[in-house]
């Protein structure tokens, strides 16, 4: 049987009489160069440390997104019934209220707090170190909101709230009559029968500082996927901003 030799490698012969062509030895065919078998192969190696570069730089990027761009959130309270209902899954926006303020309308998340000075103040109470609130954003700085006969109004116009199913809203501490400062929110659930939200002194107006991002799209379960559709109130007209109270020396 025949041998394999290297590429390059040539042989020649001269036929005798009546005799065959002998088969050269390796050390002839290989000349005085030596015999150096391959080195191991290391591929496996790299595959392996491209994967974990991969990996990192993944971990990495899921980080920038959740901290910067967008987070899911899991739905835990039904003040929010029905328009989010328990265990339901959404995608909150952190990016773009950088560059768009919060609107009447919005649904956001945030960290409930209670700031009684100013919102540059420490926080002195509320339910700190708790899962994040969902609610929705009824007014904004500078409104004047006020609950009448069971309805909202918002700068002396009554608001219409099709996603409250024609449920009365009623104080939760007494006070009917909000002003808006230039630096909070004023928030509402749904469901406005079973919400701790603005009409509450343990949260009160929320701080904007303190709100997470804009809830845009419901999408798990599977079957409730959509965009989370943000009213518009027409008629309510625009209140000018407070001026910002100085913080407390």
């Amino acid at each position: 049987m025949g041998r394999d030799f290297p590429a390059g490698t040539s042989l020649s012969a001269t036929a005798g009489s009546g005799g065959s062509v002998p088969e050269p030895s390796l050390p002839t065919a290989l000349g005085n160069r030596g015999y150096t078998p391959s080195p191991v192969s290391r591929r496996p190696l790299g595959c392996l440390i491209e994967i974990a570069e991969t990996l990192v730089l993944t971990i990495i990027i899921f980080w920038l997104i959740q901290s910067f761009v967008a987070q899911p959130y899991r739905v835990e309270q039904e003040s929010m019934s029905t328009t989010l209902e328990p265990n339901q899954y959404v995608l909150v926006d952190k990016l773009s209220p950088h560059f768009d303020s919060y609107s009447r309308g919005d649904i956001v998340v945030f960290n409930p707090v209670l700031r009684e000075s100013t919102c540059a103040s420490d926080v002195t109470g509320g339910f700190t170190d708790v899962t994040p609130y969902i609610k929705r954003v009824i007014g904004e700085p500078g409104d004047k909101v006020k609950l009448v006969d069971g309805n909202v109004q918002v700068n002396g116009i009554t608001l219409d709230e099709p996603y409250i199913r024609g449920v009365e809203t009623t104080p939760l501490s007494g006070e009917t009559d909000w002003t808006v400062p230039a630096d909070r929110l004023f928030v509402m659930g749904d469901n406005r029968m079973n919400s701790t939200d603005s009409r509450s002194d343990q949260i009160g107006m929320i701080c904007t500082r303190d709100v997470i991002g804009r809830a845009w799209l419901r999408y798990w379960p599977i079957d409730t996927v959509g965009i989370l559709q943000t009213p518009t109130y027409p008629d309510v007209p625009h209140a000018s901003p407070l001026p910002t109270a100085a913080p407390t020396p």
